[in-house]
């Protein structure tokens, strides 16, 4: 039979155990709320409410005995500054457990564990979280805006370097042409002058024949000639 074994091992040694509840009753203190499993959740709340109604005692004893637990002398002072004189009321029921259903891969059931009268203090750490977030969200807006910016300036500037590309091959492709055109009309010249002297020399050779002394000269050849080979 299952007599005085009330304690939850939670998977855990003793010490492990005694560490795991130091953790979650600091981190309670801390942020007035946990999410957590749901053993873990209601092994944590026995003892934080234990030490709330210990500490209302406010004594040293009290807050040596808290110490004890907690292992932080600012998570005391917060508990017995802060907390504590809260539930000044309350006699019992310091904390609530919100069930959030099971967790998905393992199935473990998890559950919120949180501080009675501390759930205006969560929704303002909810708005300047939102408030950060939006904060966040024009800072990248205007790093997207700067960005682009710088893109669209490149796109504007990479057309003028494409132009400049463009006018510096026609320019060249000008200058080849001119080359070109030079060497073509230095060779019709050539040409011409070639022509010219061809035709100058006809010319002379016509005239030399169509004169008559050309011609009396050619006749004495000729007869000279014939009379040499007649003495023969």
């Amino acid at each position: 039979m299952r007599h005085r074994k009330k304690t939850k091992k939670l998977g855990r040694t003793k010490s492990h155990r005694k560490a795991t509840l130091r953790n979650l009753c600091s981190a309670i203190i801390h942020h007035q709320q946990i999410k957590t499993t749901l053993v873990k959740a209601k092994a944590a709340q026995s003892t934080i409410e234990k030490l709330i109604t210990f500490g209302k005692k406010d004594t040293v004893a009290a807050r040596r005995h808290v110490f004890k637990v907690l292992q932080s002398h600012q998570l005391v002072k917060k508990l017995f500054d802060e907390i504590i004189p809260t539930f000044a009321d309350r006699s019992s029921g310091y904390t609530r457990i919100i069930k959030l259903g099971n967790r998905r891969g393992d199935g473990a059931e998890l559950a919120i564990l949180q501080l009675v009268g501390f759930e205006p203090v969560i929704v303002e750490s909810k708005k300047t979280s939102e408030k950060k977030k939006k904060a966040g969200k024009e800072v990248k807006e205007t790093k997207m805006a700067k960005e682009k910016t710088v893109v669209e300036e490149k796109e504007d500037k990479e057309p003028t370097v494409k132009e400049e590309k463009t006018a510096a091959k026609e320019k060249k492709k000008e200058e080849a042409e001119k080359e070109s055109g030079k060497e073509v009309k230095e060779e019709k010249v050539k040409v011409e002058k070639t022509k010219e002297k061809k035709a100058t020399k006809t010319t002379k050779n016509k005239e030399k024949k169509s004169s008559p002394q050309v011609k009396k000269n050619e006749t004495d050849k000729k007869r000279n000639v014939k009379k040499e080979k007649t003495k023969k």
